[in-house]
């Protein structure tokens, strides 16, 4: 072994020949062109793969930034339609009031029914409806032949008491004459006086028995009790006359007659009340011995004059108002009971107010409320409200000219609830700039 190693290092340290060095040499250059043949296609196959890894991560990001920006957007549109959307107006500043107007309702002076009061059957009647009449005067006459025998009776009770009175007078002054001369005893004498006083309070009572038939007996006559209007007739020739008046125009509780029936009703008119029901905000102006315009549909263009003659003092706790009553001269009768009357009441010194268009109003238990926009938030605020002008109202007091007032506001909305105002505030229906903007 340690000759075949020395022979191999005696072999390397021998210079070998050129030809085998050259060809050892070409085939070192011909292995290294075969390797170097195959590196491009590699490379190339490592770019087009990563190349598509690269794509392929591209588009899966790009959906998923398209999936969160849609679910975003999903998002916000949600939020956005969870908020109220109103539209909103300003209010407009008042003029100081210098009038007032409210309606009125007008009533005759004096206005009742006539009812029989005595029973029997409609014998004639003389004035219809619309027939002016004077105090006195006679409208109707009722047939009672229960009462003329009742009459023609208690006059022949009355003539028999009389007889018995002026008997017993006599005997009681003979038995007074005898008693002089004791021919009678003071006991006989006695008892014919108590007789005579006895026969006397007979003939009383059939007299005032007999009274009491003729007044009966004089009211088959009916009378107008005043000047004015028959305004009613309920009655005619012939028909069932019951004495009474209905149900609940009788002096007790439980007073009248149910078979009653009004024959009759009248009105006064010269002189019409008219009751007017002013707002609690506006009762400085109810001042007793005021003057006060008034005006009708029915007269256009004229102006009737009253006074203000009294009030109920007492404000009404279910319309908040105070019950006020107007007298007008009603001469020539162009002024009707039962008419809408307009009535016209100067004010002055009032608060300065606002109106805002009846759309605004919410009518809860507690009273009236206004829906108005503070912080992106709905709040609901108390009023007071004033004149109803229609389509606009006037509120004396809760809101002022900045406040952002919700126009058409749902019935549920309650304070506290996210808003969004759409479009731009108005006044008065016209666009406006909003305070601030």
């Amino acid at each position: 072994m340690i000759e075949q190693t020395r022979g191999s290092e005696q072999t390397e340290g021998v210079e070998q020949p050129k030809g085998l060095e050259q060809a050892k040499i070409d085939s070192n250059e011909i292995a290294q062109g075969k390797h170097s043949s195959k590196s491009p296609r590699r490379l190339v196959a490592l770019s087009l793969i990563g190349g598509a890894v690269v794509a392929l991560a591209l588009v899966i990001l790009s959906g998923i930034k398209t999936r969160v920006q849609a679910n975003t957007t999903l998002v916000k549109a949600t939020d956005q339609a969870a908020v109220l959307t109103v539209s909103v107006v300003y209010p407009e500043s008042g003029a100081p009031a210098n009038e007032l107007v409210l309606p009125g309702n007008a009533q005759a002076f004096t206005d009742t029914p006539i009812y029989a009061r005595t029973s029997g059957y409609l014998k004639k009647w003389y004035f219809d409806i619309g027939a002016p009449v004077k105090q006195g005067q006679l409208l109707a006459e009722i047939d009672t032949p229960e009462i003329d025998r009742q009459v023609q009776q208690a006059l022949a009770d009355l003539q028999t008491a009389q007889a018995n009175y002026n008997l017993a007078q006599t005997t009681a002054a003979r038995w007074e004459s005898l008693l002089k001369t004791d021919s009678v005893s003071k006991q006989e004498t006695d008892q014919a006086l108590s007789n005579m006083k006895a026969m006397q309070a007979t003939v009383d009572s059939n007299t005032a028995n007999v009274h009491r038939l003729e007044e009966m007996q004089s009211f088959e006559k009916v009378y107008a009790p005043f000047d004015g209007v028959i305004t009613a007739r309920n009655t005619d020739v012939g028909a069932l006359i019951t004495a009474g008046a209905s149900p609940g125009t009788g002096s007790g509780a439980t007073g009248g007659n149910p078979a009653a029936r009004e024959l009759f009703h009248m009105a006064a008119l010269h002189t019409i009340r008219v009751f007017v029901a002013v707002p609690e905000g506006y009762t400085r102006a109810a001042v007793n011995g005021a003057t006060v315009t008034l005006t009708t549909d029915a007269n256009p263009g004229r102006i009737f004059h009253g006074t203000l003659v009294r009030n109920s003092n007492a404000i009404d706790p279910a319309s908040r108002t105070l019950l006020v009553e107007v007298d007008v001269v009603n001469a020539d009768g162009k002024l009707l009971p039962g008419a809408y009357v307009s009535v016209h009441l100067k004010v002055s010194g009032q608060a300065h107010s606002v109106t805002v268009p009846a759309t605004t109003l919410l009518f809860r238990t507690e009273g009236l409320r206004v829906g108005v926009v503070r912080n992106g938030q709905a709040q609901l605020i108390p009023i007071q409200i004033g004149r109803d002008y229609g389509s606009r109202v006037e509120i004396l007091s809760g809101l002022a000219l900045t406040d952002e007032v919700i126009l058409d506001p749902v019935d549920s909305l309650i304070s506290g609830t996210p808003v969004k105002v759409s479009g731009v505030p108005t006044v008065t229906g016209r666009p406006t700039v909003a305070p601030g903007k």
